[in-house]
C-alpha cells in the first residue's frame, strides 16, 4: 500500500513538474510588442490586433495611445517601445535625427484628411472660409505644438488668413480625440479633426473639408525603435500593417494608403 502511495505521489510530482515546465516554456516564447500609436489611429489599430494575434499567437500587442508629440517625448526619454506610429512626419523626423529609429523600417503607413465638425444638433452651417464671421464662441483645435491634427488645422486657418483672427476663440486639446469629445459634448461650437475621427462619431456633423493645398499632406509614418528588444518581431508586425489584410481594416476606418 505504501509503495503504491509512493508511486502515485511520485507520478503526481512528475506531472506537475512537466506541466510547470511547459507553462514556463510557453511564457518564455511569448513576445510582448509595445506599439506607441497616435490617438487618431487607435480604433483601427484595435481592430487590427486580433487579426494579427490569431495568426501569431506567440505575439502579444500592447498599445500605448497618445498625441504624437507626447509619444515622441516618451521614446526620447527611454520609455520601452518597439514600434512608433506618428500622425505626422515631424515627430518621426525628430526621432530619426536623434538616431532612435531603425531607419530602414520607416514607411509611410496611412493618409488622412482634415474636416470641420459641429455638434449633431447644431444649426450652424459653417465652412473653413466662414469661420471668422460665423456665430461661434469656441472652436476646438489640437495643440499645434504637439498634436499633428492641430498642426494641420493651424496650416489650414493660416492659409485662409484667419488663424490670428480666430485665436481668441480657440480651445486647445491635448490630442485629436479630446477635440472630438469637446464637440460631441457641446462644450465648443466647432472643432477641427481628421475625417476618420468624424466617421466613428454619431454625435457630430461634418460641415466642410479643408481646401486642397491648404495644409501639408497628412501622412502617418511607422518605424521600429532602435532600442527595441524584439526588433525582428517588430519588423514582421510593421510588414503586416502594410499588407492588404491590415490595409482593408484601415480603409474601413476612412484611411487611405500612401505611395511609399
Amino acid at each position: 500500500m505504501k509503495r503504491k502511495l509512493f508511486l502515485a505521489l511520485t507520478l503526481a510530482t512528475f506531472v506537475t513538474a512537466c506541466t510547470a515546465s511547459n507553462i514556463n516554456q510557453q511564457d518564455a516564447s511569448k513576445v510582448n510588442l509595445t506599439v506607441s500609436v497616435a490617438s487618431s489611429v487607435q480604433d483601427a489599430m484595435k481592430a487590427v490586433k486580433p487579426i494579427y494575434q490569431q495568426e501569431n499567437p506567440n505575439i502579444d500587442i500592447v498599445y500605448n495611445f497618445g498625441s504624437s508629440g507626447s509619444l515622441q517625448q516618451q521614446i526620447e526619454q527611454g520609455a520601452p517601445t518597439d514600434i512608433f506610429i506618428s500622425a505626422a512626419p515631424k515627430q518621426m523626423n525628430a526621432l530619426e535625427q536623434k538616431d532612435l529609429l531603425l531607419t530602414e523600417t520607416r514607411k509611410n503607413l496611412l493618409e488622412n484628411n482634415v474636416v470641420l465638425v459641429t455638434p449633431k444638433d447644431s444649426q450652424e452651417s459653417v465652412t473653413f472660409e466662414s469661420l471668422p464671421t460665423a456665430n461661434l464662441d469656441k472652436i476646438a483645435l489640437g495643440d499645434p505644438d504637439s498634436v499633428p491634427a492641430g498642426q494641420y488645422g493651424k496650416e489650414v486657418l493660416t492659409s485662409l488668413k484667419s488663424y490670428d483672427k480666430l485665436t481668441p476663440k480657440l480651445v486647445y486639446g491635448k490630442d485629436v480625440r479630446q477635440v472630438l469629445f469637446y464637440v460631441e459634448t457641446g462644450n465648443v461650437d466647432a472643432g477641427i479633426v481628421y475625417s476618420t475621427d468624424a466617421k466613428i462619431s454619431d454625435k457630430v456633423t461634418v460641415t466642410d473639408t479643408a481646401p486642397k493645398g491648404s495644409h501639408s499632406p497628412i501622412v502617418y509614418p511607422v518605424a521600429v525603435i532602435k532600442e527595441s528588444k524584439n526588433s525582428e518581431e517588430a519588423k514582421k508586425f510593421v510588414d503586416f500593417l502594410l499588407e492588404e489584410k491590415a490595409q482593408a481594416v484601415f480603409e474601413n476606418y476612412g484611411f487611405t494608403k500612401p505611395e511609399n
